[in-house]
């Protein structure tokens, strides 16, 4: 697997709260946006860990293509 699976072509909007999160890189999980280990299998790809210090609402990338990831920066808009 070369490039992650698309898991929608749009960002998932989640209110978090504070704490740790690992961010699906290869699209291959039943838990979008967030990482269940599914790339073990692929062995591509590495979740991404990202802290939040305080609760919010944040835009996850879903399309897997951004540059600013986990968060969504409107690639998904030229696929």
């Amino acid at each position: 697997m070369s490039e992650p699976v698309i898991a929608q072509k749009s960002p998932y909007q989640v209110k978090l709260t504070a704490g740790t999160y690992y961010w699906c890189a290869c699209g291959e999980s039943k838990r979008q946006p967030f990482c269940d280990g599914s790339h073990k299998a692929k062995g591509a790809f590495t979740p991404v860990r990202f802290d939040l210090n305080e609760d919010k609402v944040v835009w996850l990338c879903a399309c897997k293509r951004t540059s600013n990831s986990p968060f969504c920066d409107g690639t998904h808009k030229k696929l």
